[in-house]
C-alpha cells in the first residue's frame, strides 16, 4: 500500500488498512519520534476510561475476573469432547 503526503503534510490511510486496524473518523494517532521508522499508535480518551473504570463493583462486588467473565457471559462446558469424529454403528 502507498500513499502520497500532501504539501500540508497530510497522508490519506487507505481504506483497507483503516478497516484492519479499526480506526474510526476522530480516532487520534500518537507518532514515536524516537523510532528509525513511521511509527504510530491508536490513543485513547482517558477521562472516557475513568468514567466506567469500577461501574460493576456494586453490581458484583469483590468478584474475581473470571467470576466476572462467567457472569457476562455465562457458564462455559469444559467438559473433555469426543475429537475422533462420528461414531459409526
Amino acid at each position: 500500500m502507498k500513499s502520497k503526503i500532501t504539501s500540508k503534510g497530510q497522508i490519506t490511510l487507505p481504506a483497507r488498512l483503516r478497516a484492519k486496524l479499526n480506526l474510526q473518523t476522530g480516532d487520534v494517532l500518537e507518532f514515536d519520534e524516537k523510532a528509525p521508522y513511521l511509527k504510530a499508535t491508536k490513543t485513547f480518551d482517558r477521562s472516557a476510561m475513568q468514567k466506567v473504570i469500577g461501574r460493576g463493583k456494586a453490581r458484583l462486588p469483590q468478584r474475581t475476573a473470571d467470576e466476572w467473565i462467567e457472569h457476562l457471559r455465562g457458564s462455559v462446558d469444559t467438559s473433555p469432547r469426543n475429537t475422533s469424529g462420528p461414531t459409526q454403528k
